[in-house]
């Protein structure tokens, strides 16, 4: 099955939660020098990111332990349960681009704690871009259930291989997957949700 890959880079992200690249960073309260170092960090990430989306729509049909998607059964009993009732799900992969893997990899060399901090802005920054792109395909589409990625539950990591099959994630946003499962720009997400109506 060869599904239709659509394209998004048209992004109105939500302003920083400070509190959650906090959290991510694993610090709860922020002294004024983290929080001017915050700040320097959120701008560089912010005029470095170059969030893109390539996505799929693939019709659901469940199975016993798991469910097809599309031509490609999946053995997941905790997928078919996040995508129940869907009758069709949607197909992502989101990344932020290689300029926050670079950014990063500067830093770590003169700056640990800029790097930290750039790390943990750039989590929040890809799921935001995940969620608004989750919200903006709920709006068109009547609704949709929870996101569940590759390594969750008892989905297993390997599913990636099926991912960037249905997506053609190099071609589509530059998004590559090693032998060992491991996407480059790392600041990248892959996973599915189910959809009210096509």
């Amino acid at each position: 099955m060869n599904p239709i890959i659509y394209l998004e880079n048209n992004f109105t992200l939500p302003e920083v939660d400070r509190r959650e690249v906090l959290r991510y960073a694993r610090t709860k309260e922020a002294s004024p020098e983290v929080e001017q170092l915050l700040a320097e960090c959120i701008a560089e990430v912010e005029k470095t990111q170059d969030p893109r989306v390539c996505f799929c729509f693939l019709p659901v049909f469940p199975t016993d332990g798991g469910v097809t998607l599309g031509d490609t059964d999946v053995l997941s009993e905790n997928l078919k349960t996040a995508l129940n009732p869907c009758e069709n799900a949607v197909l992502f992969a989101a990344t932020l681009g290689l300029g926050i893997d670079r950014l990063i990899a500067k830093y770590s060399r003169v700056s640990p704690a800029k790097a930290l901090l750039i790390e943990a802005v750039s989590n929040e920054r890809i799921e935001a871009v995940c969620d608004v792109f989750q919200q903006m395909i709920a709006d068109r589409h009547g609704g949709c259930r929870p996101r569940f990625s590759p390594g969750y539950g008892d989905l297993p990591l390997a599913f990636q291989r099926d991912v960037f099959k249905f997506l053609d994630c190099p071609r589509k946003i530059g998004l590559t997957l090693n032998e060992s499962l491991l996407m480059t720009p790392v600041k990248s997400v892959t996973a599915l949700f189910g959809i009210n109506k096509l």
